[in-house]
């Protein structure tokens, strides 16, 4: 199995990384392609077989699947690029760009491929966490049958967690889980702060807040509710229910839902 991931910048880098990780693929076997010579070099830098090259067609040689992770204006011209060296009848591709439905890529795919071409594609979401095999991985599909999802759920499934869902929850998913990973980061960030004020220093207020999130999520992917949780580590009059009722106060909880639902809104 060889894979091609057209663009080798922060996603397409963080994919082929998580890739050569994995079990499924070796470094050797994963070609990067991209017109940045220092976007190449990049991954050139981490010691990897990675095979790198910033001509598309020769990229595109032997593999069996293409994962496109580039921009999405800069789709159209990259399948031109590509006209004649995609074969939709042996290669499967995944598409990582964000604002393009599945149904736009077959359009387009179409017209660089035949219109009486039927290629598998996959719509595939997953985060920057894809490069420490922590991604919530998204995955929505067309002309695919069950082995060929079941293939895209193994390769992504070796970098973190996938879903398979019907496309109308694509924005809903970047709104929950690829903006998300900034909404933690950003409590874990005010949270450091917060202890630094407390009188730990940055160091040491870096270590509590990562143990103490990574201690959360471990409890609750027992499948307890948060609130279950919640309501064990609350006590009357207690220090936590007096700290949570300060955040609601100023509109955590809200905030939260407010910022999710902005990005849902401009993600459709």
């Amino acid at each position: 199995m060889k894979a091609t991931i057209i663009g080798a910048g922060n996603l397409g880098g963080a994919i082929a990384r998580g890739l050569a990780k994995g079990t499924f693929l070796k470094a050797e076997e994963i070609t990067c392609v991209d017109p940045n010579p220092s976007a190449l070099e990049r991954l050139a830098s981490l010691g990897l077989p990675f095979n790198t090259t910033r001509d598309l067609k020769k990229s595109l040689v032997g593999a069996d699947i293409i994962i496109l992770a580039v921009k999405e204006q800069a789709v159209p011209s990259v399948l031109e690029d590509a006209r004649g060296a995609i074969d939709p009848r042996r290669q499967l591709l995944f598409s990582t760009v964000a604002g393009l439905s599945i149904d736009a890529l077959e359009e387009m795919t179409a017209r660089v491929c035949g219109d009486d071409t039927r290629p598998v594609l996959f719509r595939v979401m997953p985060n920057i966490a894809v490069s420490v095999g922590e991604s919530m991985t998204f995955i929505s599909s067309l002309n695919a049958n069950a082995d060929q999802t079941k293939l895209a759920e193994r390769i992504f499934g070796e970098m973190g967690r996938t879903m398979v869902i019907p496309e109308r929850l694509m924005p809903a998913a970047m709104a929950v889980a690829s903006c998300g990973l900034a909404y933690a980061m950003r409590y874990v960030r005010a949270a450091m702060n917060g202890a630094v004020e407390a009188g730990f220093s940055a160091a040491e207020a870096h270590d509590v807040v990562l143990q103490t999130v990574k201690g959360a999520v471990d409890l609750l992917a027992r499948g307890e509710h948060p609130e279950a949780e919640i309501d064990r580590v609350t006590s009357p009059g207690g220090y936590t229910i007096r700290g949570l009722n300060a955040m609601e106060e100023k509109g955590f909880s809200s905030a939260v839902v407010a910022g999710i639902r902005e990005s849902y809104k401009n993600s459709r």
